[in-house]
């Protein structure tokens, strides 16, 4: 079955089972680099390296943002364009955001390379924990031009209906890190920097991989001669924007969290912030991949004027985001101390304890967290960008940041409990802007 006939005659509830699942596997099977890098560096070199990670994997992330801006934004239009049966605009869009991402990453690699010491000193970190923070960083600034294109491939080969592909990919990746993990840390002694390179390697063998069909001509999507312009690109920026200011302020937000738990705690508050932090990406990436999987299908349609399969389409979305958040949630009530222990060496008791607190008060966001998600996530592919980078924005940035003051009294507590007031007021947010898009844009 081709891409055409899947997404526009598939019965909505088969079409989901079809795309979304292997979606969220693919999805969290590819964040897996960063809890295999956790975990590796966590229970091989310690608290030090830990915390050391953790101040420095936001700024890893952000470097990876600007990649996926350029995917999920050219994803958005390439869906729609191809509803539209304007193949040859499709193939411009996503040759050109090939070449975009290429170029991207050379310009922040060189950067993050350039101002990483500065950065770990404004964060406040010292001698041990700032030369570990900076390796870190580097060796991912050096990989940057090779191994963004991993964020934005995965979207072109499910445009392409190349569903099991994308998940085997995502598998083999992890697979492969997994391994290079192992042998840097374990067998090599090559420290926080091996972790790095461990996972560069992995993804760009990967992205070669991916690229290698494209290259020869034999999906939907084919290179071509390059045509940039303002409007494209403006389109691109558009459709992936609030993704990326999602992930750009959650990092901001994250380094914010890590100065101030510096000076409230120390380094041991801030691996505890870590430990949480992976326990709620790895849940939030098989939201995002639930999502993420019908997005072509729900651009595909918005193109081609189906909104009755667009609802369809959404209905099962929401509900299993929902499903998915619940069963979360109480893994992070039951078992916060097993989740914990996947980080932490086991001799560092009073770490752990604080951990397996801190987890449960934070697996509280996952209550409401689902509903603002999943609508900011339809919105983005039905090309209502402005509400759904004012839900992003909040939930990653404004709202955390300004319960800061509030929750400070609280101490720790208030900086355990900021992630899940502010899913709670994001998600009632999200239920104005869903009540508004049934009136108006269905109605048209």
């Amino acid at each position: 079955m081709n891409s055409s006939e899947l997404y526009a005659k598939t019965a909505p509830v088969k079409l989901f089972f079809i795309i979304a699942i292997p979606g969220a596997i693919s999805m969290i099977a590819s964040s897996l680099w960063g809890l295999f890098d956790g975990i590796f560096v966590g229970n091989i070199l310690g608290e030090t390296a830990f915390a050391a990670l953790n101040l420095a994997f936001p700024l890893v992330l952000i470097n990876f943002s600007l990649a996926d801006l350029i995917g999920v934004g050219s994803a958005v239009n390439i869906s729609i364009l191809l509803g539209k049966e304007e193949h040859d605009n499709a193939n411009n869009y996503f040759t050109c955001s090939a070449l975009m991402i290429f170029i991207i990453g050379c310009v922040t690699g060189l950067f993050l390379f350039i101002s990483a010491p500065f950065l770990m000193q404004l964060m406040g970190a010292e001698n041990e924990l700032e030369t570990m923070a900076v390796q870190y960083a580097r060796v991912y600034a050096i990989a940057s031009p090779f191994t963004t294109m991993i964020f934005a491939v995965d979207n072109f080969l499910r445009i392409c209906g190349k569903i099991k592909s994308s998940m085997t990919l995502n598998i083999v990746m992890s697979v492969l890190i997994l391994g290079l993990e192992y042998l840097s840390l374990s067998v090599l002694k090559m420290g926080i920097g091996g972790s790095a390179a461990a996972v560069s390697v992995g993804m760009f063998i990967c992205t070669i991989i991916a690229l290698y069909p494209f290259a020869r001509g034999k999906l939907m999507l084919k290179f071509c001669k390059p045509q940039f312009n303002v409007r494209m690109i403006r389109q691109i920026v558009a459709g992936g924007s609030p993704n990326f200011l999602n992930n750009i302020a959650g990092r901001l937000t994250s380094i914010i969290m890590n100065v101030v738990l510096l000076k409230m705690g120390g380094s041991v508050a801030v691996s505890v912030y870590g430990v949480l932090a992976y326990a709620g990406d790895t849940l939030q990436q098989l939201l995002y991949g639930t999502c993420d999987g019908m997005q072509p299908a729900i651009g595909y349609n918005w193109g081609a004027g189906n909104t009755s399969r667009i609802k369809g389409l959404i209905k099962c979305c929401v509900t299993a985001c929902a499903v998915i958040s619940i069963m979360g949630t109480a893994l992070m009530l039951l078992i916060p101390e097993t989740i914990v222990s996947l980080f932490m060496q086991e001799s560092e008791k009073e770490v752990l304890k604080m951990a397996a607190y801190a987890l449960r008060i934070y697996g509280l966001t996952f209550l409401t967290r689902w509903f603002g998600f999943s609508v900011q996530s339809f919105l983005t592919a039905l090309e209502v960008p402005l509400p759904a980078t004012i839900l992003s924005v909040s939930n990653a940035l404004i709202v955390p940041v300004a319960l800061l003051p509030v929750l400070w009294a609280l101490k720790l507590d208030g900086v355990w409990l900021n992630t899940p007031i502010t899913s709670l007021l994001v998600s009632a947010l999200a239920f104005v802007f869903f009540m508004r898009l049934r009136r108006t844009l269905f109605a048209k």
